[in-house]
């Protein structure tokens, strides 16, 4: 997660000359932890956070645990891990049970991504089994009735609107009513959100609160506002009671250290993660693999769980399988797996899920991700009949390819040579007598 980048690589750093050490005394101890108490500063992380943070750990790190272990230097990673985790909470489940249906009321700043997250969560949770109904309830920005309605329509999700005429708290209240006429089994209420915490604002959400009594109120809150975001975060649970959290643009260029502070400081669990702008971009909240990620340990679960999202039918998954052992892979085949891998993220994002983060500065996966898209543009260029065909590729073919792409007739060499390459390989592999477990990573 680029929100983390900075953290994680300090982090790591700091591991790396643990690992190095055959013992650990209480000096190294503490060195390590004045680096990772300056990490987690930088990074954004609330004092009184950083401080019990550290605190734990050392407690642990210069025990017994540690002493005995025969690899110090892991065993103080293990520890900071286990903290780390303890730090960020559990994983908060949304309250669905009682009758439906089940009001979640949203609440933020303007500018945190309220209305986007409103259709996100509506669609994270319709594929769960719920049919979700949602109201436009902010009368202050016009714009928000006509975005979420719009919203509501690109994914086929109805939406409850009344304009900006009549006041939030009886457009929330219909809403719910017509949840309940329509056999909704959910309501997803976008409140109004302001440029800083006021009386009027926080008045009015109570005053929406009481009348629709929701399962739910969540705070929606923009990850890019650092250290601010825990305040805010504490201001709406004083005045309004919040039942969880959902920290937005975690893709963005911040540092990281709201997501860290703001369950300790607030007491509130984080529920849910924006990863992106795109409708599907809302993770589920898992503290344990968020912890992961950040140490540089990998998710590999959260990397599944998207890879099952691709919806691959099994009969084109073993068809790809074969010619893959049978070398007769074509550009085509190449064309539609970038596309699939592509939903999954970034190579580098990919990477990180993997627990290869390391690989990252060795291989470059920026520059891997451009000449990727060069690649897609060629293929793209090509007539269905030349991705199946790549011999056919003669000069005047690739001059036009080129052209057509916007690219270069060496880069379509590059492509073809490389695709060549990787051709002959899977032909070596396949008459070799490999591993059973090797031969599944090749399929």
């Amino acid at each position: 997660m680029p929100v983390f980048e900075g953290l994680s690589g300090r982090l790591q750093d700091i591991f790396k000359d643990l690992r190095k050490r055959g013992k650990l005394n209480e000096a190294d101890v503490d060195n390590a932890l004045r680096e990772i108490r300056l990490a987690l500063l930088e990074a954004d992380v609330h004092y009184s956070v950083v401080k019990a943070f550290t605190r734990r750990v050392r407690e642990r790190a210069v025990g017994v645990e540690v002493a005995k272990s025969l690899t110090p230097g892991q065993q103080v990673v293990k520890i900071v891990h286990e903290e780390l985790i303890r730090t960020l909470g559990h994983s908060g489940q949304l309250d669905l049970r009682g009758n439906t249906p089940h009001v979640v009321m949203l609440v933020g700043l303007q500018g945190s991504g309220k209305t986007t997250t409103a259709a996100k969560l509506a669609l994270h949770l319709r594929k769960q089994g719920q049919i979700p109904l949602m109201v436009a309830a902010d009368t202050y920005r016009p714009a928000a009735v006509d975005q979420l309605v719009a919203l509501g329509k690109q994914l086929n999700i109805p939406v409850h609107e009344e304009g900006v005429d009549r006041a939030p708290t009886d457009i929330a209240y219909n809403g719910v009513e017509k949840g309940k006429r329509e056999n909704a089994s959910l309501v997803i209420i976008d409140t109004a959100g302001r440029l800083q915490i006021d009386p009027d604002m926080m008045d009015e959400l109570v005053s929406i609160r009481d009348r629709v009594s929701p399962a739910e109120i969540l705070l929606v809150a923009d990850a890019m506002t650092g250290q601010e975001a825990v305040n805010i975060a504490e201001g709406f649970n004083n005045q309004v009671g919040l039942t969880g959290l959902i920290l937005t643009k975690i893709d963005g260029d911040a540092r990281g250290g709201a997501a860290i502070s703001m369950r300790e400081v607030t007491g509130v669990p984080i529920k849910f993660l924006g990863t992106s702008e795109k409708a599907d971009g809302l993770e589920v909240f898992h503290p344990d693999r968020l912890s992961s990620r950040i140490l540089g340990m990998g998710d590999v679960l959260s990397l599944i769980e998207r890879a099952e999202t691709l919806e691959i039918e099994e009969e084109e998954a073993l068809a790809m399988q074969q010619k893959m052992r049978t070398a007769s892979f074509t550009l085509e085949d190449f064309r539609k797996q970038l596309k699939q891998m592509k939903k999954l993220g970034s190579l580098n994002q990919i990477l990180e899920m993997a627990g290869l983060g390391q690989a990252v500065d060795q291989i470059e996966p920026e520059a891997l991700d451009r000449q990727l898209k060069v690649f897609e543009a060629i293929m793209n260029s090509m007539t269905p009949h030349e991705r199946e065909r790549p011999r056919i590729l003669n000069a005047s073919r690739r001059k036009r390819i080129a052209a057509g792409s916007g690219t270069s007739v060496q880069d379509v060499n590059q492509l073809i040579k490389q695709f060549q390459t990787a051709q002959r390989m899977m032909k070596k592999l396949s008459k070799q007598k490999l591993p059973a477990n090797f031969r599944g990573l090749l399929g």
